[in-house]
């Protein structure tokens, strides 16, 4: 498959910074989505990649955000949903609000985004959704029920439209990040090499599964470093 624009959403500085750096090296125009595109700033000038105002869970700004897309000629062939939100602490002592506001980011989110971009999608008949999930996608921690929550409802999400869509030629995947990942905040121990994740080693994952055969197309790919339990 050879696919020209990407859009990232929900990008920051980690993940979503590799992703773009890869996509763009591929040849694929790129644009990022976050709640505060001003963010990017810095970012956005080495690479050349185009940033957007979006709070994901709200559904007219979604909407506005493939509308400027779609007049920019950015329409994307391929989307990454990143955004999350999560609030920790025992069952009883968390706020309804904030997890309601964890699964509304994490996972209704994905939906608006994937529904959005699949209606442009369809007419061509091509495409690619793609979205990152995490152990918590798979396993509930303890005193982290609002992440495992939306979590397993995004996983939920792309198996339902993997199976919808991809007799329409479109690529649906779920990618399971067990681990931390690598960043200037969070270094990784120098006696512990390949403790953590590195961005861009799991983009180049990412790129893989986008140079898929359709005869041989994965749906969901787990991430970990090699001393990860799991």
């Amino acid at each position: 498959m050879t696919y020209t624009s990407a859009l990232i959403v929900g990008a920051g500085s980690g993940l979503s910074a590799s992703l773009a750096r890869i996509f763009a090296k591929a040849g694929m125009s790129v644009a990022l989505a976050a709640r505060s595109a001003a963010k990017l700033d810095e970012f956005v000038k080495a690479t050349g990649a185009k940033a957007f105002n979006c709070d994901a869970a709200k559904r007219d700004e979604v909407e506005k955000l493939f509308a400027d897309l779609d007049a920019a000629k950015l329409t994307p062939d391929v989307v990454v949903y990143n955004a999350s939100y999560r609030t920790r602490g025992p069952l009883t002592e968390l706020e309804p609000a904030e997890v309601a506001k964890a699964i509304e980011i994490t996972a209704f989110g994905g939906f608006l985004v994937a529904q959005a971009a699949v209606r442009r999608m369809l007419p061509r008949k091509q495409g690619a959704i793609l979205f990152t999930g995490a152990s918590a996608s798979v396993k509930g921690y303890a005193q982290s029920a609002s992440f495992a929550m939306g979590k397993f409802a995004l996983r939920g999400l792309a198996q339902s439209v993997a199976r919808e869509l991809g007799p329409q030629g479109i690529h649906v995947a779920h990618f399971v990040i067990d681990g931390g990942i690598k960043s200037a905040r969070r270094a990784e121990p120098a006696d512990r090499p390949d403790s953590l994740l590195d961005p861009d080693a799991i983009a180049a994952s990412y790129l893989n599964v986008l140079q898929q055969p359709r005869s041989a197309w994965s749906h969901e790919v787990e991430l970990r470093p090699r001393l990860e339990k799991f």
